[in-house]
Protein backbone atom coordinates (compact mmCIF):
# COMPACT_ATOMS: atom_id res chain seq x y z
CA UNK A 1 0.00 0.00 0.00
CA UNK A 2 1.00 3.63 -0.45
CA UNK A 3 1.35 6.40 2.15
CA UNK A 4 1.22 10.03 1.01
CA UNK A 5 2.45 13.07 2.89
CA UNK A 6 0.49 16.33 3.14
CA UNK A 7 0.98 19.69 4.79
CA UNK A 8 2.13 23.30 4.41
CA UNK A 9 5.56 24.24 3.09
CA UNK A 10 8.37 24.09 5.67
CA UNK A 11 6.32 21.96 8.06
CA UNK A 12 8.95 19.23 7.97
CA UNK A 13 7.44 16.56 5.68
CA UNK A 14 10.68 15.66 3.92
CA UNK A 15 12.78 15.83 7.08
CA UNK A 16 10.32 13.54 8.87
CA UNK A 17 10.29 11.00 6.03
CA UNK A 18 14.10 11.12 6.08
CA UNK A 19 14.10 10.40 9.82
CA UNK A 20 11.65 7.51 9.38
CA UNK A 21 13.22 5.90 6.30
CA UNK A 22 16.82 7.14 6.18
CA UNK A 23 16.23 8.49 2.68
CA UNK A 24 16.18 12.12 1.50
CA UNK A 25 13.31 12.33 -1.00
CA UNK A 26 14.54 15.69 -2.36
CA UNK A 27 16.64 14.32 -5.22
CA UNK A 28 16.92 17.45 -7.42
CA UNK A 29 19.87 19.86 -6.94
CA UNK A 30 17.54 22.87 -6.87
CA UNK A 31 15.45 21.22 -4.14
CA UNK A 32 18.51 20.66 -1.99
CA UNK A 33 19.84 24.17 -2.67
CA UNK A 34 16.54 25.91 -1.86
CA UNK A 35 15.48 23.58 0.93
CA UNK A 36 11.98 23.01 -0.50
CA UNK A 37 10.36 20.14 -2.37
CA UNK A 38 9.44 20.85 -5.99
CA UNK A 39 8.79 17.39 -7.42
CA UNK A 40 7.36 14.21 -5.91
CA UNK A 41 9.77 12.17 -3.81
CA UNK A 42 9.68 8.46 -2.97
CA UNK A 43 10.89 6.12 -0.24
CA UNK A 44 10.09 2.77 1.38
CA UNK A 45 8.99 2.64 5.02
CA UNK A 46 9.24 -0.51 7.14
CA UNK A 47 6.69 -0.58 9.98
CA UNK A 48 6.93 -2.49 13.30
CA UNK A 49 4.67 -5.32 12.11
CA UNK A 50 7.04 -6.04 9.22
CA UNK A 51 4.69 -4.40 6.73
CA UNK A 52 6.48 -2.32 4.06
CA UNK A 53 4.67 0.67 2.56
CA UNK A 54 5.59 2.98 -0.30
CA UNK A 55 5.85 6.66 0.62
CA UNK A 56 5.05 9.52 -1.76
CA UNK A 57 6.40 12.83 -0.41
CA UNK A 58 4.63 15.85 -1.91
CA UNK A 59 5.67 19.53 -2.12
CA UNK A 60 3.90 21.92 0.25
CA UNK A 61 4.19 25.24 -1.60
CA UNK A 62 0.98 26.69 -3.01
CA UNK A 63 2.53 26.88 -6.49
CA UNK A 64 2.91 23.09 -6.51
CA UNK A 65 -0.57 22.03 -5.38
CA UNK A 66 -1.08 20.46 -8.81
CA UNK A 67 1.99 18.29 -8.18
CA UNK A 68 0.61 17.44 -4.73
CA UNK A 69 -2.68 16.30 -6.28
CA UNK A 70 -0.78 14.08 -8.73
CA UNK A 71 1.09 12.50 -5.81
CA UNK A 72 -1.99 12.08 -3.61
CA UNK A 73 -3.97 10.22 -6.25
CA UNK A 74 -3.72 6.52 -5.65
CA UNK A 75 -2.53 6.67 -2.02
CA UNK A 76 -4.20 4.47 0.61
CA UNK A 77 -3.60 6.61 3.70
CA UNK A 78 -1.85 9.87 4.62
CA UNK A 79 0.66 11.46 6.97
CA UNK A 80 -0.35 15.10 7.55
CA UNK A 81 2.44 17.26 8.98
CA UNK A 82 1.61 20.36 11.06
CA UNK A 83 4.50 22.36 12.53
CA UNK A 84 4.28 23.08 16.26
CA UNK A 85 5.57 26.63 15.71
CA UNK A 86 3.01 27.46 12.99
CA UNK A 87 -0.16 25.45 13.51
CA UNK A 88 -2.67 25.17 10.69
CA UNK A 89 -1.67 27.15 7.59
CA UNK A 90 -3.28 27.75 4.13
CA UNK A 91 -1.81 24.69 2.43
CA UNK A 92 -2.75 22.54 5.42
CA UNK A 93 -6.40 23.30 4.67
CA UNK A 94 -6.01 22.86 0.91
CA UNK A 95 -4.17 19.54 1.23
CA UNK A 96 -6.89 18.30 3.59
CA UNK A 97 -9.49 19.39 1.01
CA UNK A 98 -7.63 17.40 -1.69
CA UNK A 99 -7.50 14.29 0.52
CA UNK A 100 -11.23 14.56 1.20
CA UNK A 101 -11.97 15.04 -2.49
CA UNK A 102 -10.01 11.86 -3.24
CA UNK A 103 -11.86 9.93 -0.53
CA UNK A 104 -8.67 9.25 1.47
CA UNK A 105 -10.14 9.08 4.98
CA UNK A 106 -7.47 7.20 6.97
CA UNK A 107 -4.27 8.76 8.21
CA UNK A 108 -2.11 10.10 11.02
CA UNK A 109 -1.28 13.70 11.93
CA UNK A 110 2.31 14.41 12.99
CA UNK A 111 2.92 17.58 15.01
CA UNK A 112 6.45 18.30 13.76
CA UNK A 113 9.15 20.52 15.31
CA UNK A 114 7.78 19.57 18.73
CA UNK A 115 11.16 20.50 20.25
CA UNK A 116 10.90 24.20 19.33
CA UNK A 117 7.18 25.03 19.14
CA UNK A 118 3.93 24.54 21.02
CA UNK A 119 2.81 21.01 20.13
CA UNK A 120 -0.21 21.03 22.47
CA UNK A 121 -1.68 24.17 20.85
CA UNK A 122 -1.09 22.78 17.35
CA UNK A 123 -2.71 19.47 18.36
CA UNK A 124 -5.80 21.33 19.60
CA UNK A 125 -6.14 23.08 16.22
CA UNK A 126 -5.77 19.76 14.41
CA UNK A 127 -8.46 18.08 16.52
CA UNK A 128 -10.90 20.86 15.62
CA UNK A 129 -10.23 20.27 11.93
CA UNK A 130 -9.96 16.45 12.05
CA UNK A 131 -11.48 15.30 15.36
CA UNK A 132 -11.08 11.53 14.91
CA UNK A 133 -7.52 11.47 13.58
CA UNK A 134 -4.62 10.09 15.68
CA UNK A 135 -2.12 12.86 16.54
CA UNK A 136 1.55 12.27 17.46
CA UNK A 137 4.10 14.95 18.45
CA UNK A 138 7.52 14.33 16.86
CA UNK A 139 10.90 15.90 16.22
CA UNK A 140 12.93 14.80 13.23
CA UNK A 141 15.99 16.51 14.74
CA UNK A 142 16.22 14.69 18.08
CA UNK A 143 14.11 11.65 17.15
CA UNK A 144 11.43 12.02 19.80
CA UNK A 145 8.06 10.49 18.97
CA UNK A 146 9.28 8.52 15.94
CA UNK A 147 8.53 5.10 17.46
CA UNK A 148 5.04 6.29 18.49
CA UNK A 149 4.51 7.60 14.95
CA UNK A 150 5.58 4.30 13.37
CA UNK A 151 3.17 2.45 15.66
CA UNK A 152 0.31 4.81 14.77
CA UNK A 153 1.00 4.42 11.04
CA UNK A 154 1.18 0.64 11.43
CA UNK A 155 -2.18 0.63 13.21
CA UNK A 156 -3.84 2.65 10.44
CA UNK A 157 -2.18 0.57 7.71
CA UNK A 158 -3.58 -2.57 9.30
CA UNK A 159 -7.10 -1.19 8.86
CA UNK A 160 -6.72 -0.23 5.19
CA UNK A 161 -8.56 -2.77 3.02
CA UNK A 162 -6.29 -4.48 0.48
CA UNK A 163 -6.70 -3.71 -3.19
CA UNK A 164 -8.06 -6.57 -5.29
CA UNK A 165 -5.39 -7.65 -7.74
CA UNK A 166 -7.72 -8.22 -10.67
CA UNK A 167 -9.95 -5.18 -10.17
CA UNK A 168 -10.10 -3.53 -13.58
CA UNK A 169 -6.81 -4.98 -14.87
CA UNK A 170 -3.45 -3.22 -14.89
CA UNK A 171 -3.55 0.54 -14.31
CA UNK A 172 -0.39 2.51 -13.59
CA UNK A 173 -0.58 6.31 -13.78
CA UNK A 174 2.85 7.55 -14.84
CA UNK A 175 4.47 10.26 -12.72
CA UNK A 176 8.01 10.03 -14.18
CA UNK A 177 9.45 9.00 -17.54
CA UNK A 178 13.19 8.94 -18.14
CA UNK A 179 15.97 6.97 -19.76
CA UNK A 180 19.00 5.22 -18.27
CA UNK A 181 22.12 4.43 -20.26
CA UNK A 182 22.19 0.78 -21.24
CA UNK A 183 18.63 0.23 -19.98
CA UNK A 184 16.33 2.47 -22.03
CA UNK A 185 12.90 3.84 -21.21
CA UNK A 186 11.77 3.70 -17.57
CA UNK A 187 8.41 4.85 -16.21
CA UNK A 188 7.36 4.99 -12.57
CA UNK A 189 4.05 5.30 -10.76
CA UNK A 190 1.71 3.74 -8.22
CA UNK A 191 0.06 0.57 -9.48
CA UNK A 192 -3.65 1.23 -8.95
CA UNK A 193 -4.86 -2.24 -9.86
CA UNK A 194 -3.90 -5.49 -11.57
CA UNK A 195 -0.53 -7.20 -11.55
CA UNK A 196 2.24 -6.35 -14.00
CA UNK A 197 5.04 -8.81 -14.73
CA UNK A 198 8.21 -9.10 -16.77
CA UNK A 199 7.37 -10.02 -20.36
CA UNK A 200 3.87 -8.49 -20.35
CA UNK A 201 2.71 -6.44 -23.31
CA UNK A 202 1.06 -3.21 -22.22
CA UNK A 203 -0.65 -0.23 -23.85
CA UNK A 204 0.25 3.41 -23.17
CA UNK A 205 -2.75 5.75 -23.10
CA UNK A 206 -3.89 8.12 -24.49
CA UNK A 207 -1.83 7.44 -27.64
CA UNK A 208 -2.51 3.72 -27.71
CA UNK A 209 1.11 2.71 -28.40
CA UNK A 210 2.22 -0.70 -27.17
CA UNK A 211 5.33 -1.73 -25.24
CA UNK A 212 6.88 -4.84 -23.73
CA UNK A 213 7.86 -4.91 -20.05
CA UNK A 214 11.54 -5.83 -19.98
CA UNK A 215 11.83 -5.69 -16.18
CA UNK A 216 9.94 -4.63 -13.05
CA UNK A 217 11.34 -3.00 -9.91
CA UNK A 218 9.76 -2.15 -6.55
CA UNK A 219 11.88 0.19 -4.39
CA UNK A 220 14.99 -0.40 -6.51
CA UNK A 221 14.67 -4.19 -6.16
CA UNK A 222 14.05 -6.36 -9.21
CA UNK A 223 10.89 -8.48 -8.93
CA UNK A 224 9.07 -10.86 -11.26
CA UNK A 225 5.77 -9.01 -10.81
CA UNK A 226 4.30 -6.07 -8.87
CA UNK A 227 1.04 -5.99 -6.91
CA UNK A 228 -1.57 -3.23 -6.54
CA UNK A 229 -0.64 -0.39 -4.18
CA UNK A 230 3.11 -0.68 -4.77
CA UNK A 231 5.41 2.00 -6.19
CA UNK A 232 6.62 0.45 -9.42
CA UNK A 233 9.30 1.15 -12.02
CA UNK A 234 8.86 -0.47 -15.45
CA UNK A 235 11.62 -0.80 -18.03
CA UNK A 236 9.75 -0.68 -21.34
CA UNK A 237 10.81 -1.80 -24.80
CA UNK A 238 9.22 0.07 -27.69
CA UNK A 239 8.38 3.76 -27.19
CA UNK A 240 11.10 6.26 -26.38
CA UNK A 241 10.98 8.04 -23.01
CA UNK A 242 10.05 11.34 -24.69
CA UNK A 243 6.91 9.66 -26.07
CA UNK A 244 5.63 8.95 -22.54
CA UNK A 245 4.86 11.80 -20.15
CA UNK A 246 3.54 12.26 -16.65
CA UNK A 247 -0.20 11.73 -16.83
CA UNK A 248 -0.05 8.83 -19.29
CA UNK A 249 -1.53 5.51 -18.15
CA UNK A 250 -0.06 2.01 -18.56
CA UNK A 251 -2.83 -0.59 -19.00
CA UNK A 252 -3.26 -4.16 -20.23
CA UNK A 253 -2.84 -4.76 -23.94
CA UNK A 254 -6.57 -5.57 -24.30
CA UNK A 255 -7.86 -3.02 -21.77
CA UNK A 256 -11.23 -1.41 -22.52
CA UNK A 257 -10.05 1.79 -20.81
CA UNK A 258 -9.57 4.67 -23.21
CA UNK A 259 -9.30 8.45 -23.45
CA UNK A 260 -12.49 10.45 -23.04
CA UNK A 261 -13.51 14.09 -23.42
CA UNK A 262 -16.80 13.71 -21.50
CA UNK A 263 -17.39 12.56 -17.91
CA UNK A 264 -20.63 12.32 -15.93
CA UNK A 265 -19.81 12.64 -12.24
CA UNK A 266 -21.41 13.10 -8.84
CA UNK A 267 -19.62 16.04 -7.21
CA UNK A 268 -19.34 17.36 -3.68
CA UNK A 269 -17.95 20.84 -3.09
CA UNK A 270 -16.06 21.93 0.00
CA UNK A 271 -17.52 24.30 2.61
CA UNK A 272 -17.99 27.87 1.43
CA UNK A 273 -18.03 27.09 -2.31
CA UNK A 274 -21.10 28.00 -4.35
CA UNK A 275 -22.82 25.54 -6.67
CA UNK A 276 -21.13 25.19 -10.05
CA UNK A 277 -22.84 27.18 -12.80
CA UNK A 278 -23.17 26.13 -16.42
CA UNK A 279 -20.06 27.04 -18.38
CA UNK A 280 -17.79 27.32 -15.32
CA UNK A 281 -14.25 26.55 -16.45
CA UNK A 282 -12.06 24.59 -14.05
CA UNK A 283 -9.26 22.03 -13.85
CA UNK A 284 -10.17 18.35 -13.48
CA UNK A 285 -7.43 16.22 -11.90
CA UNK A 286 -7.46 12.46 -12.36
CA UNK A 287 -4.54 10.19 -11.66
CA UNK A 288 -1.37 12.12 -12.49
CA UNK A 289 -3.09 14.01 -15.31
CA UNK A 290 -5.24 17.13 -15.44
CA UNK A 291 -7.39 18.81 -18.04
CA UNK A 292 -9.33 22.07 -18.29
CA UNK A 293 -13.09 21.52 -18.56
CA UNK A 294 -16.44 23.27 -18.77
CA UNK A 295 -19.18 22.28 -16.33
CA UNK A 296 -22.77 21.44 -17.30
CA UNK A 297 -24.97 20.88 -14.21
CA UNK A 298 -27.39 17.98 -14.75
CA UNK A 299 -29.49 18.12 -11.59
CA UNK A 300 -28.98 17.17 -7.93
CA UNK A 301 -25.26 16.53 -7.40
CA UNK A 302 -24.56 15.44 -10.98
CA UNK A 303 -22.58 17.33 -13.61
CA UNK A 304 -21.12 16.64 -17.02
CA UNK A 305 -17.48 17.66 -17.38
CA UNK A 306 -16.63 18.60 -20.97
CA UNK A 307 -12.87 18.25 -21.18
CA UNK A 308 -10.46 20.20 -23.38
CA UNK A 309 -7.82 17.42 -23.16
CA UNK A 310 -8.37 13.69 -22.64
CA UNK A 311 -8.47 11.85 -19.33
CA UNK A 312 -8.57 8.06 -18.82
CA UNK A 313 -10.95 7.40 -15.91
CA UNK A 314 -12.88 4.27 -14.99
CA UNK A 315 -16.27 4.16 -13.34
CA UNK A 316 -15.96 4.82 -9.60
CA UNK A 317 -12.68 6.75 -9.87
CA UNK A 318 -12.24 9.98 -7.94
CA UNK A 319 -11.53 13.35 -9.54
CA UNK A 320 -10.43 16.63 -7.93
CA UNK A 321 -11.94 19.91 -9.13
CA UNK A 322 -9.81 23.04 -8.86
CA UNK A 323 -10.57 26.64 -9.71
CA UNK A 324 -8.34 28.17 -12.39
CA UNK A 325 -7.86 31.67 -11.01
CA UNK A 326 -7.23 32.27 -8.25
CA UNK A 327 -6.11 28.63 -7.84
CA UNK A 328 -8.17 26.83 -5.20
CA UNK A 329 -9.52 23.33 -4.57
CA UNK A 330 -13.30 23.38 -4.96
CA UNK A 331 -14.06 19.76 -4.12
CA UNK A 332 -14.16 16.39 -5.75
CA UNK A 333 -16.34 13.91 -7.51
CA UNK A 334 -16.93 10.26 -8.33
CA UNK A 335 -17.01 9.17 -11.98
CA UNK A 336 -20.43 7.68 -12.74
CA UNK A 337 -20.06 7.34 -16.50
CA UNK A 338 -16.55 7.72 -17.99
CA UNK A 339 -17.75 7.88 -21.61
CA UNK A 340 -21.29 9.31 -21.78
CA UNK A 341 -23.06 10.89 -24.71
CA UNK A 342 -23.06 14.69 -24.81
CA UNK A 343 -26.25 15.82 -23.09
CA UNK A 344 -27.78 18.43 -20.84
CA UNK A 345 -29.98 18.23 -17.75
CA UNK A 346 -33.26 16.29 -17.64
CA UNK A 347 -35.21 14.12 -15.23
CA UNK A 348 -34.35 11.06 -17.30
CA UNK A 349 -30.62 11.81 -17.13
CA UNK A 350 -30.77 12.18 -13.33
CA UNK A 351 -32.66 8.88 -12.97
CA UNK A 352 -30.13 7.14 -15.21
CA UNK A 353 -27.18 8.47 -13.21
CA UNK A 354 -28.84 7.57 -9.90
CA UNK A 355 -29.29 4.00 -11.16
CA UNK A 356 -25.68 3.80 -12.34
CA UNK A 357 -24.43 5.14 -9.01
CA UNK A 358 -26.38 2.39 -7.18
CA UNK A 359 -24.82 -0.18 -9.50
CA UNK A 360 -28.08 -0.87 -11.31
CA UNK A 361 -28.87 -0.94 -15.00
CA UNK A 362 -30.42 2.37 -16.13
CA UNK A 363 -34.21 2.25 -16.70
CA UNK A 364 -34.92 1.23 -20.32
CA UNK A 365 -37.12 4.29 -20.87
CA UNK A 366 -34.24 6.67 -20.40
CA UNK A 367 -31.37 4.55 -21.58
CA UNK A 368 -29.73 5.93 -24.69
CA UNK A 369 -26.93 4.27 -26.58
CA UNK A 370 -23.97 6.61 -26.93
CA UNK A 371 -22.80 7.33 -30.44
CA UNK A 372 -19.54 5.59 -31.18
CA UNK A 373 -16.67 8.04 -31.19
CA UNK A 374 -13.69 7.53 -33.43
CA UNK A 375 -10.52 6.81 -31.51
CA UNK A 376 -8.12 9.74 -31.61
CA UNK A 377 -5.30 9.36 -34.12
CA UNK A 378 -2.00 8.42 -32.50
CA UNK A 379 0.78 10.99 -32.72
CA UNK A 380 2.78 10.36 -35.86
CA UNK A 381 6.53 10.68 -36.26
CA UNK A 382 6.30 14.30 -37.41
CA UNK A 383 4.27 15.31 -34.35
CA UNK A 384 6.82 13.53 -32.19
CA UNK A 385 9.61 15.52 -33.85
CA UNK A 386 7.79 18.79 -33.14
CA UNK A 387 7.23 17.77 -29.51
CA UNK A 388 10.87 16.72 -29.06
CA UNK A 389 12.01 20.05 -30.53
CA UNK A 390 9.68 22.00 -28.23
CA UNK A 391 10.99 20.13 -25.19
CA UNK A 392 14.59 20.67 -26.28
CA UNK A 393 13.93 24.43 -26.73
CA UNK A 394 12.46 24.63 -23.23
CA UNK A 395 11.76 28.23 -22.13
CA UNK A 396 12.70 29.76 -25.51
CA UNK A 397 10.96 27.76 -28.25
CA UNK A 398 11.38 28.54 -31.90
CA UNK A 399 8.40 29.89 -33.79
CA UNK A 400 5.95 27.47 -35.37
CA UNK A 401 7.38 28.28 -38.78
CA UNK A 402 10.95 27.56 -37.72
CA UNK A 403 9.92 24.28 -36.09
CA UNK A 404 7.95 23.30 -39.20
CA UNK A 405 10.98 23.96 -41.39
CA UNK A 406 13.23 21.95 -39.07
CA UNK A 407 10.80 19.00 -39.32
CA UNK A 408 10.44 19.43 -43.14
CA UNK A 409 6.70 20.15 -42.80
CA UNK A 410 4.50 22.61 -44.61
CA UNK A 411 2.87 25.26 -42.39
CA UNK A 412 -0.52 23.55 -42.84
CA UNK A 413 0.85 20.11 -41.89
CA UNK A 414 2.62 21.58 -38.87
CA UNK A 415 -0.54 23.39 -37.75
CA UNK A 416 -2.51 20.11 -37.78
CA UNK A 417 0.12 18.42 -35.65
CA UNK A 418 0.31 21.33 -33.23
CA UNK A 419 -3.45 21.00 -32.76
CA UNK A 420 -3.01 17.30 -31.95
CA UNK A 421 -0.30 18.15 -29.41
CA UNK A 422 -2.65 20.71 -27.84
CA UNK A 423 -5.46 18.13 -27.66
CA UNK A 424 -3.12 15.68 -25.92
CA UNK A 425 -2.14 18.39 -23.41
CA UNK A 426 1.52 18.21 -24.50
CA UNK A 427 1.84 21.69 -26.02
CA UNK A 428 0.22 25.05 -25.30
CA UNK A 429 -0.42 27.79 -27.84
CA UNK A 430 0.96 31.00 -26.33
CA UNK A 431 0.89 33.31 -29.35
CA UNK A 432 -0.37 33.32 -32.95
CA UNK A 433 2.78 31.53 -34.14
CA UNK A 434 4.29 30.31 -30.89
CA UNK A 435 3.85 27.12 -28.83
CA UNK A 436 5.47 26.00 -25.58
CA UNK A 437 6.04 22.57 -24.14
CA UNK A 438 3.42 22.23 -21.37
CA UNK A 439 5.85 21.44 -18.57
CA UNK A 440 8.23 24.27 -19.57
CA UNK A 441 5.30 26.71 -19.58
CA UNK A 442 4.11 25.51 -16.15
CA UNK A 443 7.59 26.18 -14.74
CA UNK A 444 7.71 29.67 -16.29
CA UNK A 445 4.20 30.40 -14.99
CA UNK A 446 5.15 29.35 -11.46
CA UNK A 447 8.25 31.57 -11.53
CA UNK A 448 6.27 34.54 -12.86
CA UNK A 449 3.62 34.09 -10.18
CA UNK A 450 6.43 34.05 -7.61
CA UNK A 451 7.68 37.41 -8.96
CA UNK A 452 4.18 38.86 -8.60
CA UNK A 453 3.86 37.52 -5.06
CA UNK A 454 7.25 38.88 -4.05
CA UNK A 455 7.12 42.30 -5.75
CA UNK A 456 3.36 42.85 -6.00
CA UNK A 457 3.50 42.86 -9.82
CA UNK A 458 5.61 41.82 -12.79
CA UNK A 459 6.74 43.73 -15.88
CA UNK A 460 8.26 42.61 -19.14
CA UNK A 461 11.64 43.85 -17.91
CA UNK A 462 11.43 42.07 -14.51
CA UNK A 463 10.33 38.79 -16.08
CA UNK A 464 13.04 39.07 -18.73
CA UNK A 465 15.75 39.65 -16.11
CA UNK A 466 14.48 37.11 -13.57
CA UNK A 467 14.00 34.32 -16.09
CA UNK A 468 17.11 35.21 -18.08
CA UNK A 469 15.16 35.30 -21.33
CA UNK A 470 14.54 37.83 -24.10
CA UNK A 471 11.93 40.57 -24.20
CA UNK A 472 10.03 38.65 -26.91
CA UNK A 473 9.44 35.61 -24.70
CA UNK A 474 8.75 37.66 -21.56
CA UNK A 475 6.08 39.63 -23.42
CA UNK A 476 4.50 36.50 -24.93
CA UNK A 477 4.41 34.82 -21.50
CA UNK A 478 2.77 37.79 -19.74
CA UNK A 479 0.20 38.24 -22.51
CA UNK A 480 -0.65 34.53 -22.23
CA UNK A 481 -1.08 34.80 -18.45
CA UNK A 482 -3.37 37.81 -18.97
CA UNK A 483 -5.50 35.87 -21.48
CA UNK A 484 -5.77 32.84 -19.18
CA UNK A 485 -6.77 35.12 -16.27
CA UNK A 486 -3.77 34.33 -14.09
CA UNK A 487 -2.68 37.98 -14.21
CA UNK A 488 -4.30 41.32 -15.02
CA UNK A 489 -2.50 44.11 -16.85
CA UNK A 490 -2.56 47.53 -15.18
CA UNK A 491 -0.47 49.96 -17.25
CA UNK A 492 2.94 48.37 -17.77
CA UNK A 493 2.56 46.06 -14.78
CA UNK A 494 0.81 42.70 -14.45
CA UNK A 495 -0.72 41.73 -11.09
CA UNK A 496 -2.19 38.44 -9.92
CA UNK A 497 -5.95 38.31 -10.42
CA UNK A 498 -6.59 37.45 -6.78
CA UNK A 499 -4.57 40.52 -5.71
CA UNK A 500 -6.47 42.69 -8.20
Amino acid sequence: MTLGTAGHIDHGKTALIGALTGRNTDRLPQEQARGISIELGYAALDLPSGRRVSVVDVPGHERFVRTMVAGATGIDFFLLCVAADDGLMPQTYEHVAVLRALGVERGVVAITKADIGYPDLAAEEVRELMPDMPVVAVSAVNGTGLDELRAALDDVAGRVPPRPAADGGVRLHVDRSFTLRGIGTVVTGTLWSGEVATGDTVTILPRGSQARVRSVQVHDQAVDSAAPGQRVALNLVGPGWREIARGDVVVDRDSKLGPTYLIDAAVELGPGHRALERGTRLHVHHGTREAPARVVPLGRQYVQLRLEAPLMPARGDRVVLRQLAPPDTLGGGVVIDPAPRKHGPSQGVVEELCARQRGEQPPPAVKSEPKPKPAPEPLDEAAGELLAALRADGPEPRTDGELAAAASLTPADAARRFRRLEQEGLAVRVGPKLHFDREALETLTARTVAICERDGSATIASVRDELGTSRKYAQALLEHLDRTKVTLRTGDAHVLRRRA
